[in-house]
Parts: structure tokens; C-alpha cells; sequence
């Protein structure tokens, strides 16, 4: 297949990405996090490194994964070579972690025609499909322009008057030992706790073996915590698994959904006791 293709839906199979692979406008992007380049490391073939904490974050900010302005991403994005009528295909070497991130990042600027690969890289190599050493694009740069949609994404002030007034429902992605407060967080010095009026799905209970779980058992789910017209806002550690429910209740036919940015780290840092 080499002419232009439209990706059907915000998750694809390995399969359906190995079949469609010689597709004229697919675009493959590794968004692994916390990767740093080594050709030594394997990807899937014209994979492009999407690089979300030194390239796609505001690295001025005192936190991780600061979300970009739209200049910085318009700039980073035509840099990889992402053009207005790109099929992009995103995967993490984790199966579904912060892939969903940069699937969310493209939908905040203003492109659809984006899916997250089920199962990653490691469904990728359990497939039988073959990988290739890890490079660094060098090829034209794209025209990708990049829209911000405001209802994306919220922000400290945003979150604390829906937590305060209750307009908007807020699901914690972060396990439950975090959420109740059992555990302490990753981040050093970070306090324990979670968002007032805020409720918990972890966003390990929606995947099987790295696979996103079928549509049936993530309604189940996600109709434990919000109803389908609800103002939804996820927020998990930093803003990457939280992206991971927001692809879920996509897929589940939610339409009033985003994601607080800077999350637990943010707000546990701010918000005393």
C-alpha cells in the first residue's frame, strides 16, 4: 500500500501498522520517555525519536513535562519532519505509557489523524516483526501547524476551582497505594495525597499484558467514575499516565475530556495539606 491513508481509530495493532507500514504519509514516532539516543537500541523501521522532555516540554519550568507552547511545538514537530496530512503512529518501548502523552500533545495542537500502537514495541518484537538500530531524523522538515485546542489541557487555577466548586469530575491515574496515600511518591520530597473531590483509576487496570483492554471492559471501568456527560479532567504523577485514561474514554465515546498537566507533582507541590 503507498497511497495516503486516514487512521481509523486512536489505537492500532502491530498488525495493522506492519501491513499499512508503506503508506505515503504514515509517520512512526518512538515516544519513549526518558530515552537518550543510542544507535545500539532498536527501533521500528523510520521510526522518529519524539523526544517529550527535552524537545516537546517547557524545560524553563520547574516541573516535568511541562506542557509547550504552540511555537515550540509547531517548531519541534516540523523538525521530525510532521507534516497537516501525517498518519502518525506512536508507540513507547513500555507498550502503553507515555505514547498516549504524545498522542495527546498532537490532538492539543490540532491533529487528528493520530493513533496509539497497542502493545509498543514489545508487542511489535512478540509479533515477529523486524527492528532496526535506532537513528536520528535528518530529513525534511515538515509543515505541520500546530493549533492549540484550549479544552485539552488544564492548569493549577483550573483544577483547584473544579476540585472547590465540583463542576468537573476528576480521575486520579496513579495506583491506588498513591492515591489513598499508603505509598509515598517517586519524585523525592514530594508530599502524599490527592486532589480533593477526586476519584482513582489507575491506568494499569486498563491494559492486559501492555495491550489496551477491548472497548467492553474500559466501559466497565470508566462507568465506575464518571458518567458520559461529565466534564472529565485526568491527572496522575506528571501528566503522562494520565494521558493513557484520557486515550480510554476516547475510545469509550467520552467527549468532554482533559488532562491537568501538571498533576500530582504540581499540586502536591503547591497545595499544603
Amino acid at each position: 500500500m503507498s497511497s495516503d491513508i486516514n487512521i481509523p481509530s486512536p489505537i492500532v495493532t502491530v498488525d495493522w501498522l506492519y501491513q499499512h507500514s508503506n503508506a505515503e504519509n504514515l509517520i512512526i514516532l518512538d515516544g519513549t520517555i526518558n530515552k537518550v539516543f543510542d544507535s545500539a537500541l532498536g527501533q521500528i523501521p523510520k521510526a522518529r525519536f519524539f523526544d517529550i522532555k527535552n524537545k516537546f516540554s517547557d524545560i524553563n519550568e520547574p516541573f516535568p513535562s511541562t506542557f509547550p507552547t504552540t511555537q515550540q511545538f509547531q517548531e519541534e514537530a516540523r523538525n521530525l519532519g510532521l507534516n497537516n496530512n501525517s498518519a502518525i503512529v506512536v508507540y513507547d518501548d513500555k507498550g502503553i505509557y507515555s505514547s498516549a502523552r504524545v498522542w495527546w500533545l498532537l490532538k492539543a495542537f490540532g491533529h487528528e489523524n493520530v493513533a496509539v500502537l497497542s502493545g509498543g514495541l514489545p508487542a511489535w518484537k512478540v509479533a515477529g516483526y523486524k527492528t532496526e538500530p535506532m537513528e536520528k531524523y535528518t530529513g525534511n522538515k515538515g509543515d505541520f501547524v500546530a493549533i492549540y485546542q484550549a479544552k485539552s489541557m488544564r492548569f493549577f487555577y483550573d483544577v483547584k476551582k473544579a476540585s472547590e466548586d465540583k463542576t468537573h469530575t476528576i480521575v486520579d491515574a496513579r495506583s491506588a497505594a498513591r492515591f489513598n496515600g499508603i505509598e509515598g511518591e517517586p519524585r523525592e520530597g514530594l508530599r502524599k495525597g490527592t486532589i480533593p473531590n477526586s476519584k482513582n483509576l489507575p491506568f494499569t487496570e486498563l491494559l492486559s499484558q501492555g495491550l489496551l483492554k477491548p472497548k467492553e471492559e474500559l466501559e466497565e471501568l470508566f462507568e465506575k467514575v464518571a458518567k458520559k456527560d461529565d466534564d472529565i479532567i485526568f491527572s496522575c504523577g506528571s501528566g503522562i499516565t494520565a494521558c493513557v485514561l484520557a486515550l480510554g474514554a476516547t475510545i469509550c465515546d467520552y467527549e468532554h475530556i482533559s488532562v491537568y498537566d501538571g498533576s500530582w507533582t504540581e499540586w502536591g507541590s503547591i497545595e499544603p495539606e
